[in-house]
């Protein structure tokens, strides 16, 4: 299989063009991910997009891109940069006109994959217009779900080597010497927000600004829920398995 689009025009700037691939998937699968830090939403991702052959369009990855990108920004970018530098939240109009200026990514044909965005319900109703002015509408909205003594122990186990970056976990992939990196034998390190106390606090955070979009998408009878809980491969079966059970898509 050739590999997905390469999302130019989702990551490095709107008017990249993306690069095509063959073959075209059967349906073009418009989905958005919800889930908590250390669900595994992001493996979940990968392995959707490799089945569905569609892109996996990641607010962060823009944001890290334009962070990192001496390329002319867009004005949008310009205010979101700022606000990035200074460690604070990009507000959601600021976010909005970034997405705003990447809408040709929702009539690719093949589909795509929100990660990132919608955040809040403000976000989401611009959403539904920009997807309404391109005819196009979403299949679902999956929401990855796990308890949150299970996400505790998940992130509280990570370490990552400080040295070359390679992220290990204590029970689930230990290195093969305590503290020590397989790859360049740099000291492992826990990341100050992967602490226990650390954790609880992000997950009463996601809860906090997550609920609402939660409510909003189980109103307009768009919402997946779906337990993280097992391997990797045992989750991707389970959303594999409602995804196809959808209808036509809507818009396509």
């Amino acid at each position: 299989m050739t590999s997905i689009s390469n999302k130019a025009a989702w990551v490095d700037e709107p008017q990249q063009p993306c690069v095509k691939y063959m073959p075209f998937p059967k349906r073009p699968y418009r989905l958005v991910l919800l889930g908590a830090p250390g669900v595994g939403k992001g493996t979940q991702a990968d392995l959707l997009c490799q089945e569905l052959l569609t892109c996996h369009l990641s607010t962060g990855e823009v944001f890290r891109a334009i962070k990192d990108s001496d390329r002319e920004k867009t004005a949008a970018q310009k205010e979101a940069l700022a606000y990035i530098k200074r460690g604070e939240l990009v507000p959601d109009e600021i976010v909005i006109d970034m997405v705003r200026e990447r809408s040709d990514c929702f009539v690719c044909e093949y589909g795509f994959i929100l990660d990132g965005f919608p955040r809040t319900l403000p976000q989401a109703a611009a959403l539904r217009t920009m997807l309404g002015e391109v005819d196009v509408a979403l299949d679902a909205v999956i929401t990855y779900e796990l308890p949150k003594e299970v996400i505790v122990d998940r992130l509280s186990g990570r370490r990552m080597c400080s040295n070359c970056r390679t992220n290990y976990h204590i029970e689930y992939k230990p290195p093969l010497q305590d503290g020590v990196c397989d790859r360049c034998a740099g000291p492992l390190v826990q990341r100050e927000d992967d602490r226990p106390e650390s954790v609880v606090v992000r997950l009463e955070e996601y809860q906090e600004s997550t609920e609402p979009l939660i409510q909003y998408y189980r109103k307009a009878g768009l919402l997946m829920q779906i337990s993280a809980m097992g391997d990797p491969q045992s989750v991707f079966r389970k959303t594999m398995g409602m995804l196809e059970r959808l209808p036509s898509v809507v818009g396509s």
